[in-house]
């Protein structure tokens, strides 16, 4: 049986200390097979449109000590399906706000060193359910929606403060909409923008899991 565990938005190197251990914990206890990340692996805050921390590091000083994170996340899960999020993206963004074409920019994968166990797209369909960061989606009913519009089960990251699933169905179909939580510490500067939300990030992650039953969603919080 297929069971696939769904890492959360990790924004490296700003994810929450034991988070990586955490999931390492699932994958065991869950008996999982498989692994998706659902986006936003780096964090890119030193090129964001956020307001910048003046005493926060340089871009390139956040670069060096993800390489460092990242490495520890490629030895624990050597093959991942990784859907990339609007964070993963800054670099391409930055370089259309300011004009510039694609050929001044390193593909994403060569930027981060990904291994050849990790496989980058922005979506992934696996066994009927839609993989997807969920760019563009806002609000706590966001992955029942995504779900309704893709007319498929759906699992979603990048609301940092969402983590459940729901059901839905007609005279035809069963889907399911799950959103991940986020794998985020959310005291660093990077998340400094939030603070005054009123709604605070739930960390966490899913597990998917395929049998001839049919396909059974299920989400698991870290203790704070």
């Amino acid at each position: 049986m297929r069971r696939i565990l769904v890492i959360a938005d990790t924004h490296i190197p700003f994810e929450r200390k034991g988070y990586l251990e955490f999931c390492k914990r699932i994958y065991k206890d869950e008996g999982c097979n498989q692994v998706v990340h659902i986006g936003d692996l780096v964090d890119n805050h030193a090129i964001s449109y956020h307001e910048h921390d003046p005493n926060g590091r340089s871009d390139i000083d956040e670069m060096e000590q993800a390489d460092k994170k990242l490495k520890k996340w490629f030895k624990a899960f050597p093959e991942v399906s990784l859907c990339r999020g609007n964070h993963d993206r800054l670099v391409d963004r930055k370089g259309r706000t300011t004009g510039l074409c694609d050929r001044r920019f390193r593909p994403f994968r060569e930027m981060w060193n990904l291994p050849k166990g990790w496989k980058d797209d922005f979506d992934f369909v696996i066994d009927g359910v839609l993989y997807t960061h969920g760019t563009g989606y806002s609000g706590k009913t966001a992955h029942i929606m995504a779900a309704f519009d893709n007319r498929m089960s759906t699992v979603i990251g990048h609301l940092h403060s969402v983590l459940g699933f729901e059901y839905l169905a007609n005279s035809k179909s069963l889907i399911f909409g799950m959103a991940v939580g986020c794998g985020i510490d959310d005291k660093k500067y990077a998340f400094e923008y939030g603070k005054g939300f009123r709604r605070k990030p739930i960390v966490g992650c899913g597990v998917v899991s395929y049998a001839k039953r049919g396909t059974n969603a299920q989400v698991f919080p870290m203790d704070i």
